[in-house]
């Protein structure tokens, strides 16, 4: 029996890999007279600056109208608000709280609102240039809205949401078809901020991944061959206790595409995109949708004779109300270079404890079970080059466990160079984070548009990755451009474990 077709997910998954021996063909030189703009502007609608609520903190205040502003100011700043002005080519590139791939930023950030006292009905976009809310349509879309997400129950409590939409070329001008990854590894990272940043501003986000895309679209009234949405997020506000849900699912499956055409280089990305959307009145046809899934019980890999190594550890502090929190998502930065040195076991295990173990910071006020849309999905393994107290090889990260499990025994730094592109941070790095998914099996639950998912996720735990080690006062850098199936040989991983995201780990140079 002929083997069946892979779906257009795995496809693109397979031709966007990159190898040693077809990537020099596959560079390109990128044309600087068409780099895109990182910003939207929109030419009519009214502006509601938000730059003097956050620069006094009305911590004493009782005036509601001033704190509901700060809050909801301060929620933006810390999501995608702008953090540092570096000089670059005779020009100026504007630094953002969550990490981007190139500095391309492909993110655009919109707030719905239902209709406040404070906040008219309505769309509006963040100017994150100028920390404002631009009002560009003056009109009840709640309902609207509701009806794209199939009624989410989220939804139905609260009166406000955030539409996290992608502007493809941003990112497809340097890294082509393959940029549809990062785009959802950016996302992700967007998304984390958006989480720990509610808990910083009294709002629970409830994430929704399923809705028609053509209708969030068509809402918010962009060109869906440039932009498109891929990801609502429902703001509960916890000073209001008819906003205190419970979690609820966050995603639904799309279709499975098999038949699809010969696709052009240059043409897959949008493709692609096309394909992993929800259509109206369709979803229910495909399958059930899954029930909202609890955390799994079980670590996915038990590898006989291993050593396993505890991490359970001290909760990292974030300070009082969590303002080292804050703190660090604002000066957070990708490391460029590390010096070799060594990271200490008790660090490393203090970033997987926050990253992977929420439920230890419930003192802290922080969520303990943040909204993904399907950890189960996702593996970690770690490459250890230079952790005091820890042999280097690489490792399986068992969450439920709380342990490393080896797997390979080696020193993997040359190794990790060549798999990082030849870029300096896989060389120097004290260890490497790497995220994977058995992709045929996540199709297999959510159809195609499980991609996004996964990244997404990937990117999520990427950030919390990244504000952890920051906190630490360790050098953090995701890599989003390996040698995929390299990485699996090399490391030992699974073949069935699609790579999806490197986050590399020293002492910064």
């Amino acid at each position: 029996m002929p083997e069946l077709r892979q779906s257009i997910a795995q496809h693109y998954h397979e031709r966007t890999k990159y190898d040693p021996e077809t990537i020099a063909s596959r560079t390109h030189r990128l044309d600087w007279a068409k780099q895109p703009v990182p910003f939207k502007e929109y030419k009519i609608g009214s502006s509601f600056d938000l730059k003097p609520y956050i620069q006094e903190k009305p911590e004493n205040s009782s005036n509601f109208e001033t704190q509901w502003w700060y809050r909801l100011s301060r929620l933006l700043l810390c999501s995608y608000g702008l953090t540092a002005k570096m000089p670059s080519m005779g020009s100026a590139v504007y630094l953002r709280a969550a990490p981007s791939a190139g500095g391309l930023y492909p993110a655009e950030v919109y707030v719905i609102s239902r209709g406040t006292p404070l906040l008219p009905p309505g769309l509006y976009n963040y100017q994150c240039r100028t920390h404002s809310l631009v009002h560009y349509w003056e009109s009840d879309v709640w309902r609207a809205l509701q009806e794209a997400c199939f009624w989410h129950p989220s939804l139905e409590a609260t009166q406000l949401a955030i539409i996290i939409t992608a502007v493809f070329y941003r990112s497809a001008w340097r890294y082509e078809d393959r940029a549809y990854r990062r785009i959802f590894l950016d996302a992700g990272h967007l998304l984390g901020n958006i989480e720990l940043a509610g808990a910083l501003c009294d709002y629970r986000p409830h994430l929704i991944g399923g809705f028609v895309d053509e209708a969030v679209n068509e809402l918010l009234y962009i060109d869906r061959q440039q932009e498109g949405a891929i990801a609502v997020v429902a703001l509960a506000d916890l000073l209001d206790i008819k906003q205190n849900l419970p979690k609820l699912q966050t995603a639904l499956p799309s279709a499975t595409e098999t038949d699809y055409p010969e696709i052009p280089d240059g043409e897959l990305l949008k493709y692609f995109h096309k394909a992993t959307e929800i259509q109206a009145g369709v979803v229910n046809k495909f399958h059930s949708p899954p029930a909202r899934l609890e955390k799994s019980l079980e670590d996915k890999y038990n590898f006989p004779f291993c050593q396993k190594i505890s991490t359970v550890t001290t909760p990292i502090n974030w300070g009082e109300k969590l303002q080292q929190l804050e703190v660090t998502i604002l000066k957070r930065r990708s490391t460029r270079a590390y010096n070799g040195d060594y990271l200490t076991f008790e660090q490393l295990k203090a970033l997987l404890d926050f990253t992977y173990q929420p439920q230890n910071y419930v003192a802290q006020n922080l969520d303990i079970s943040p909204d993904y849309f399907d950890l189960n999905l996702i593996e970690t393994f770690v490459a250890v080059s230079g952790v005091e107290g820890l042999e280097t090889g690489c490792y399986y990260y068992a969450p439920q466990a709380q342990e490393l499990r080896q797997i390979r025994f080696k020193n993997f730094r040359r190794e990790l160079h060549f798999l990082c592109l030849g870029q300096d941070l896989g060389r120097d790095a004290a260890a490497v984070l790497v995220h994977t998914a058995d992709l045929k099996t996540a199709v297999a639950r959510y159809g195609d548009r499980v991609y996004r998912y996964l990244h997404m996720d990937a990117g999520h735990l990427g950030q919390r990755l990244n504000l952890a080690a920051i906190r630490l006062g360790l050098g953090v850098s995701g890599i989003g451009g390996f040698f995929d199936d390299l990485v699996n040989d090399i490391l030992g991983i699974p073949a069935d474990e699609a790579v999806l995201y490197l986050t590399t780990l020293g002492r910064p140079r």
